[in-house]
């Protein structure tokens, strides 16, 4: 279970603070077992600072804390406070990754059965598609539509997530593909075999949490080649 430690502290020396836990990321580098550190700024009070810190465990996080560099930083981060800072223990029991949840949301409404759902609460209008298999971008939402009409023609098929990772505005996706192949795509006509093949997408949000920007690697010619259409080069 992750573990996050909340540091509550007012100081006027955010400086000095800042350039401290530099040094401990430097003395502690390769030995720390904190995995995210964030320090945010009280709007309404500049010296109101608090530090989450997270951890993969509480037991991770006391490793942590016994480390002799974590002691002696702590007492000099207490001098630097206007008062004795508060430290709050947190086991986390729910951790949401919104944008990260709604590309899973935008993986099944591409494969949903039926007519293809509406996209406009999950991609924004002006969204720009960086696909390699395509001659050009694909930007705009009625762009976006055409193309997954196309495959929804094609195949029917679903998506596997098999990892996600989120940093700030973007979310990339590793993820398995299985169809089977039902209609004429790119030129090919249906021949009923089962395919998949692999990929990665990275999307990038804008302010309102919606899509606005996406890259995509897969195994295309793998694809092309399951469907037969690489046959008469083989031979």
């Amino acid at each position: 279970m992750t573990f996050v430690q909340l540091i509550d502290c007012k100081t006027t020396r955010f400086d000095e603070m800042n350039r401290l836990m530099d040094t401990w990321v430097e003395q502690t580098k390769g030995r720390r077992t904190a995995t995210h550190n964030i320090i945010g700024k009280d709007r309404s009070d500049t010296s109101h600072l608090i530090e989450i810190v997270e951890f993969g465990s509480y037991e991770e996080a006391m490793r942590n804390s016994n480390l002799p560099e974590t002691g002696r930083i702590f007492r000099d981060m207490v001098a630097l406070c206007d008062e004795r800072p508060t430290f709050t223990d947190l086991d986390v029991v729910r951790d949401e990754q919104l944008y990260a949840a709604n590309v899973r949301r935008l993986f099944e409404l591409a494969a949903a059965e039926g007519d293809l759902p509406p996209l406009n609460d999950v991609y924004a209008e002006s969204y720009h598609d960086h696909d390699p298999a395509n001659e050009q971008d694909t930007i705009g939402l009625d762009a976006l539509r055409r193309d997954i009409r196309m495959w929804r023609g094609g195949f029917d098929f679903a998506f596997t997530i098999e990892d996600q990772i989120s940093q700030g505005d973007r979310v990339s996706t590793r993820w398995t593909w299985n169809g089977t192949h039902k209609g004429e795509f790119l030129g090919i006509a249906a021949t009923g075999r089962k395919v998949s093949m692999t990929g990665s997408t990275i999307f990038r949000f804008q302010e309102d949490g919606k899509i606005v920007e996406g890259w995509w690697q897969y195994d295309r010619l793998g694809l092309m080649a399951q469907l037969g259409a690489l046959d008469a080069l083989e031979r």
